[in-house]
C-alpha cells in the first residue's frame, strides 16, 4: 500500500513551450530534499524505518535522472540499505498494481495486457508477473503523447497542449474532420505521418481562412483526439485477439486523457474485457509507481550496486 506520493511540479517550462532539460535538473536539485522530507512526514514513518531505496534508472532526461540516482545512492549508503534501480516504463505498467482504499488494484490476474501511453513512449506490454514483461508493440517514431502536444502547438495552444486538446474535444464533433490512420504492420504504432497530415491540413485551411482555427477549434481538437485514440484502441484490440488475453490495463501520462479512457472502457465492455486504469495521480509520472516496482524487486532481492549508472534511452 502506498503511504504517501508527493509531487513537485515544474511550471517554469510552460513559458518555453516544452521541457528545458537544464531547468528540469536544477528544479530536481532544489526540490528533492523537501519532497523526501514531506513524503516521510505524510507517510508517518522515519528514515530509519525504510528498508530500501528505489530510483528511476532509465529512460528520461539525463540531468534529472542523475540527480535522483545520486541522491538515492547517498541515502542508501548512509542508511546501509539496498538500492533498487527501476525502469520508468516498467513502473508505468506496475502502477496498475498500486492498491489502497480509494484505488483498488484490479490488475492482479496474470497475464494482463497493458497499453502504456506517454509523451515519450507508446507500447503494448504483456505482463506475466511483476518481474516478467514483454513488449509486443511499440511506436516506430513518435509517441502518442508527442502527437497530442505537437498537434496542440500547430493549433497555437500553450504547453502542455495535450490536456487542452482533451478539454476542447469534449465539446467538439469528432467526425467533422477526417485524418488518416497509419497502416503499420503488426502491433507497432506510428504517429509522424499523422502529425504531418494535421500540419498540412491546418496550413491549407488557414490559407483559405486565417481565422479557421479560432472558428473550428473544438471540432479540430475532437477530430485529432478521435484519430489518435482510434489508432491506440485498434492496435490494442488486435493485441488482445493475438494473445487471447482478456485482462487489459492502461498506463502512462496519456492515460489521463478522458477521450482515451472513455474509448478504452467502452471497448472493454463491448469485447468482454476486464479493464483497469490506475487512479489519475498514478498515470502521470510519479514516485508511487517507482515505489511499487521497487517493492516487487525488493521481494525478489533484485538489488543494484552503488556503481549503477543512469541512461536516457535504455531499453528494458
Amino acid at each position: 500500500m502506498i503511504l504517501s506520493n508527493i509531487i513537485a511540479g515544474q511550471d517554469i517550462h510552460a513559458r518555453y513551450g516544452g521541457v528545458v532539460p537544464e531547468l528540469a535538473s536544477r528544479a530536481h536539485m532544489q526540490n528533492i530534499l523537501p519532497v523526501v522530507d514531506q513524503a516521510l512526514l505524510s507517510a508517518g514513518v522515519s528514515l530509519s524505518e525504510i528498508n530500501a531505496i528505489a530510483f528511476t534508472q532509465a529512460p528520461g532526461l539525463i540531468g534529472s535522472l542523475l540527480v535522483g540516482a545520486e541522491f538515492a545512492k547517498s541515502l542508501a549508503f548512509a542508511q546501509n540499505i539496498p538500492l533498487i534501480a527501476v525502469h520508468h516504463m516498467q513502473a508505468h505498467v506496475l502502477a496498475n498494481l498500486i492498491s489502497g482504499k480509494d484505488n483498488p488494484a484490479d490488475a492482479q490476474a496474470y497475464p494482463f495486457l497493458c497499453l502504456t501511453v506517454s509523451g515519450g513512449h507508446t507500447q503494448i506490454v504483456v505482463c506475466s508477473s511483476p518481474s516478467r514483461m514483454q513488449v509486443i508493440g511499440e511506436t516506430t517514431d513518435d509517441a502518442a503523447g508527442e502527437a497530442f502536444d505537437k498537434s496542440a502547438k500547430i493549433l497555437g495552444l500553450p504547453y502542455p497542449g495535450g490536456p487542452l486538446i482533451d478539454l476542447y474535444a469534449a465539446s467538439g464533433n469528432p467526425d467533422r474532420f477526417k485524418f488518416p490512420e497509419p497502416q503499420i504492420p503488426g502491433l507497432n504504432f506510428s504517429f509522424s505521418g499523422l502529425k504531418t497530415a494535421i500540419l498540412y491540413f491546418i496550413q491549407n485551411e488557414k490559407a483559405k481562412d486565417p481565422a479557421f482555427i479560432e472558428k473550428n477549434l473544438v471540432d479540430i481538437c475532437a477530430s485529432i483526439q478521435s484519430r489518435i485514440v482510434s489508432i491506440l484502441i485498434n492496435k490494442l484490440k488486435k493485441a488482445a485477439i493475438q494473445t487471447g488475453i482478456k485482462m487489459i490495463c492502461l498506463a502512462g501520462g496519456v492515460a489521463a486523457n478522458k477521450g482515451l479512457r472513455k474509448a478504452f472502457e467502452e471497448t472493454g465492455l463491448a469485447l468482454g474485457w476486464k479493464t483497469h486504469i490506475p487512479k489519475m495521480e498514478y498515470c502521470t509520472d510519479n514516485a508511487a509507481m517507482i515505489a511499487i516496482t521497487g517493492y516487487y524487486k525488493y521481494l525478489d532481492e533484485s538489488f543494484s550496486p552503488l556503481s549503477s549508472t543512469v541512461s536516457a534511452r535504455a531499453a528494458w
